[in-house]
């Protein structure tokens, strides 16, 4: 068996669906997208176990493509856990956050993706 401490340590890349209509119900028109965006992090911090979450670019640019007030209901999302390259990091690992190429949600759960 496997231990918790060294399974957040791993490279590891899963595909998720995540409902951003549940997430962000009751929300203000104009701070729909930013607290999508706010959501997705919180979302893949929990998932991955790492505190520092980047956004791709395209990620976001999805994310805020029908303006600030109309939002993806559903959004699938790919994130990587990775190794910091940095010297000075406070963390070892970090997530990232891409839009997965194929968008249909239908009877998908968490996929985890091979990586090439």
């Amino acid at each position: 068996m496997v231990k918790k401490e060294s399974q957040k340590k791993e490279v590891v890349t899963r595909e998720y669906t995540i409902n951003l209509h549940k997430r962000c119900h009751k929300t203000s028109f104009k701070k729909k997208a930013p607290k999508a965006v706010k959501q997705i992090r919180e979302f893949a911090s929990k998932a991955m176990g790492t505190k520092d979450v980047r956004l791709d670019v395209k990620l976001n640019k999805v994310l805020w493509s029908k303006g600030i007030r109309n939002i993806p209901h559903r959004l699938r999302i790919v994130i990587s856990r990775r190794r910091n390259d940095d010297e000075d990091a406070k963390e070892e690992m970090y997530s990232f956050i891409s839009v997965a190429d194929d968008q249909a949600t239908k009877g998908k759960g968490t996929l985890l993706v091979q990586d090439a």
